[in-house]
This record gives structure tokens, sequence and C-alpha cells, in this order.
């Protein structure tokens, strides 16, 4: 039985996924799980080509949910301190002073994160995890939410840093957006571009709604026998003769965090199958390396969870 309160908050998500909509054309089910991996408190990674709307998405959800916003170009030559900030001596007070970087913000957008080097890369690990970075021997706590988009061009493309495992598990889910369909492309080229649109969206959902609606993700009822289920999906993933490795503790949490959120952006107060198979994609693919040499293709992950079943 779904809780009225929770259908309520459903419908405020589902008029920003509408304004989202308006704004990224033809890829609704890519805002859907953009919007259900903040719901579950994660970040989001999206792989494609230069130009096809990672930039506006980004800016299109900050405005819809009304958080801070920040943006770094990641380059080769940027430097953790760039990202996280660095103490600067002042002469008046004859003290060291703080000065946070953009990590200080709700919604950070990593842009081009492969563009950096590991080092820089890694600057993210504690605050993407704890939600909190440590500098200079003091811990520094985040704005809530804090939720990193990043971005990433195709490896072979020149300037490019491949992220470490320990780094591409940070992120809850993986995401392609690719080329907008006839249609939305047609609409695309009579309205022009969507990007200074996405940077002056009204916020459909305050901070406080927002954080709500995260709670009640956090408490919509996972089964017994959907938990049967998922350990059976996880098993698969760990004895496969496809993978090097499966899924660890970390990723099933994940999954079922971003399965509670799907099942909630429904009204629904129970996760069922259909919303583990709806994310398992987005959540799973960057995490299950294949034995041979390339990236793990999503075709692999989906035929491994059609061969899964309720016992």
């Amino acid at each position: 039985m779904a809780n009225p309160t929770a259908s309520s908050s459903a419908a405020l998500a589902q008029q920003a996924l509408s304004q989202l909509e308006n704004v990224i054309l033809g890829k609704p089910r890519q805002l859907r799980l953009a919007l259900t991996c903040l719901l579950a408190r994660g970040h989001l990674l999206i792989e494609d080509l230069p130009g096809v709307g990672k930039t506006s998405l980004a800016h299109a959800l900050a405005g819809t949910l009304g958080l801070e916003f920040a943006r770094v170009q990641f380059t080769s030559d940027l430097l953790p301190s760039d990202l996280i900030g660095v103490s600067v001596f002042e002469q008046d007070t004859q003290r060291f002073h703080f000065h946070p970087g953009p990590i200080f913000t709700q919604l950070l957008l990593a842009d081009e994160i492969n563009r950096a080097t590991p080092k820089t890369q890694s600057a993210l690990l504690e605050a993407m995890e704890e939600r909190q970075v440590s500098i200079e021997r003091e811990t520094r706590a985040l704005p809530e939410p804090f939720f990193v988009i990043g971005t990433q061009n195709p490896a072979d493309q020149l300037g490019t840093f491949k992220l470490p495992e320990s780094q591409l598990d940070r992120f809850l889910m993986v995401l392609s957006l690719g080329y907008p369909d006839a249609v939305a492309e047609r609409a695309l080229l009579q309205g022009g571009s969507r990007r200074d649109q996405s940077k002056t969206l009204p916020a459909v959902l305050s901070l406080s709604a927002l954080q709500a609606a995260q709670d009640e993700v956090s408490r919509v009822y996972v089964s017994g026998a959907l938990l049967d289920y998922v350990q059976l999906l996880l098993k698969a993933t760990r004895e496969s003769p496809v993978f090097r490795t499966g899924l660890s503790p970390r990723a099933a949490l994940g999954l079922m965090a971003a399965a509670r959120g799907w099942a909630w952006l429904d009204g629904r107060d129970l996760v069922l199958p259909e919303d583990v198979q709806a994310v398992f994609p987005a959540v799973a693919a960057h995490r299950l390396p294949l034995r041979t040499s390339g990236a793990p293709d999503r075709p692999s992950v989906l035929a491994l969870l059609a061969a899964t079943r309720i016992p």
C-alpha cells in the first residue's frame, strides 16, 4: 500500500522530471535515473562525446532542485588544492585562513574528470564517500546534500587518464546520453540551444523537501523474497566466467538504494524486482570488468540479469 506522504513528495519529483524533460529532450529514462541517483544519495558519472548535453543536464538538475552549483573543468594541470581549497597566511591576523575550493557546494560538476591526473582525481575520493575533506589536519564537512556529477570523454580521445576502479566505484551510477532521436533533435534545432534555459529554471523542490524525499527513499520496504533475488544476482556476478570480479557489498548496498529510489518515484513504498532490473545496468556495468580487454558492455549485464530469477 502506498504511503500518502510519500505519494505527495513523489508527485513533486514527477513535476521536477517534467521540467527536466523540457530542457533535455528525448532522454526521459536517463533523467529519471539521474534523479534516482540523487535521491539514493549517490553520485553520477556520465560517459559520452562532447556536445550531447552532459553539462546542460547538471545545470538543469541544480536549478530544478534549488541546489548550489559549481563547475570545475578538469585538466591535466588541475591540482587537488584547486578543488578542495588552500590556507593562506594573512598578515593582519598573523594566522592561516582557509579559502574553500569549489568542492564546497551541493552539486559539483566535475567536467571531463578523466582529463585530470590520478592525483587530482583521488582528491574526490574522501569527499564522495564521507561527505567531508581532510586538509591540514582538519576535517571539514561538505554541504548537504552533496552530489557529484562527473563527465567523462571516451578513453580513446587525446589527453585522457583512465579512472581507476576505486574512483569508478564511488559513482553509484554511470549513464550515457547518446545522440537525440529525430523528433527531439528537430525540436532542438527549431528551439535552439537549451544551455541558457537550463541555467534559469525555477526550483520545483525546496532543500527541505529534497532532504525529506531522500529520507523517505531510505525507508522504502524491501521484502525477504526481494533480498533473495538480489543475492542470487550478486552471486551470479561473482561466479560468472564473463567478469574478472563480481559486485562488492558496497555495490550491493548501492543497488538497493537505487532500487528504493526508483520505486519511490512510482509512488510505492516497497521495492519490486522490476525496480532492481530498471537500475541494475546503470549501477553494475562499470563495476563488472570483463575478463577480456575493453569496458564492460551493457548487453552482457542485461543478459546476466535476464537469466536470474526469483526462486
